[in-house]
């Protein structure tokens, strides 16, 4: 690989992966708690740094196995953030990903990495989260509500006996609309 000089400073490249769930009837969030600092002991998304001689999305799936034990998932680029500030280490740009699983795919609950743990939360009961992970999910959020079919059929998410009932319950826990009993 050749060598350059630069005359200008160049920021960090990171990943931060949103994956979504359906757990008892909502939407739910998977976070990881930070082993390190910045934010040591705060509640994060799962991501970390892309090593030099690795693509994006093998960054983003090598953190989230990592982080969370999770692998194989189909992971979508969501947008990339770079507000200065975000992050207290320096400058450092995220590409975030995002992903919506079965309620019976396993986490490793120990975390691993430089993640201490990790554990589902109700989207609309969230932690206060490190860094700018609040502004990423809310977009990821409101991603997949606008485009809703879309993601439905893209992560595979329709069981194969498929109800207009069992598609308006998912647009409703997706929407964060109370669902009738």
């Amino acid at each position: 690989m050749p060598s350059y000089t630069y005359e200008y400073p160049r920021p960090a490249l990171t990943v931060d992966i949103v994956i979504f769930s359906i757990r008892e009837d909502r939407l739910n969030i998977l976070l990881i708690l930070r082993g390190r600092e910045p934010y040591l002991e705060k509640w994060a998304l799962p991501g970390g740094f892309v090593n030099i001689d690795e693509s994006l999305v093998s960054a983003a799936s090598r953190e989230l196995e990592e982080e969370t034990g999770i692998k194989e998932v189909l992971l979508k680029q969501l947008f990339t953030f770079g507000d200065p500030g975000r992050d207290p280490r320096g400058r450092v740009v995220t590409v975030s990903y995002y992903s919506i699983i079965h309620q019976d795919m396993q986490i490793q609950n120990g975390g691993g990495s430089d993640a201490n743990q990790a554990n589902w939360f109700q989207i609309d009961n969230l932690p206060p989260l490190a860094f700018d992970h609040d502004k990423i999910i809310s977009y990821a959020l409101k991603m997949i509500q606008n485009n809703l079919m879309d993601t439905i059929a893209e992560f595979d998410l329709l069981p194969d006996n498929l109800t207009s009932n069992t598609l308006q319950r998912l647009y409703k826990i997706v929407q964060g609309k109370k669902l009738e009993k």
